[in-house]
């Protein structure tokens, strides 16, 4: 399961959301987080739709996109996707 986080340098939400999926990864050895700075990887941001960051995307092992979120997540609402990726 993967957790792809699209980031940016200077956004403060962005080091809060940084600190849940760190959390998200000690619970659950199965997350696997990968983290996309849009300035550098636009690319991979246009393709995904990413407006705006801090955004994360929960895919299951299929490559299924289960759960977006933009803006800092919540422990609870990162757990609850991450169960659903499962």
């Amino acid at each position: 399961m993967d957790l792809i986080f699209f980031s940016s340098a200077f956004c403060e939400p962005c080091l809060q959301t940084r600190a849940v999926l760190a959390e998200v990864e000690r619970l659950v050895p199965a997350a696997t987080v990968r983290e996309y700075d849009v300035a550098h990887d636009n690319a991979v941001a246009e393709a995904a739709g990413i407006r705006n960051t801090p955004t994360i995307i929960v895919r299951n092992a299929a490559g299924d996109e289960v759960f977006r979120a933009a803006g800092v997540p919540t422990l609870a609402q990162v757990l609850v996707a991450t169960a659903k990726a499962l």
